[in-house]
């Protein structure tokens, strides 16, 4: 537990930027869905778009790191898939019925 503090320390600091503007776009995020709440297709869009930006930051995160591998890639495309269908399947149900 002691290495994985001292791993996310050493990586918000190495990492300020990219991290500081995930978090803006997640609590962006939440506030648009806030905002539009019952706004059913409206709501998938804005869950799209962050889904998109998750994966575009990801990437771009690991090519300023110098660590981007296909392998990378398709991990921050299947994580990001996984979480739309879940909260597709858990929030929005009653999308297109």
């Amino acid at each position: 537990m002691k290495y994985l503090t001292k791993f996310v320390h050493k990586e918000l600091k190495k990492h300020t930027f990219d991290y500081l503007l995930f978090a803006t776009a997640g609590i962006f995020f939440i506030v648009s869905l806030n905002l539009f709440r019952g706004e059913r297709l409206l709501e998938f869009v804005i869950l799209l778009s962050f889904i998109s930006f998750y994966i575009i930051w990801g990437i771009y995160h690991h090519i300023i790191d110098n660590s981007l591998h296909f392998k990378v890639v398709l991990e921050y495309v299947l994580i990001g898939f996984t979480i739309l269908f879940l909260v597709k399947i858990l929030i929005l149900p009653e999308l297109f019925l």
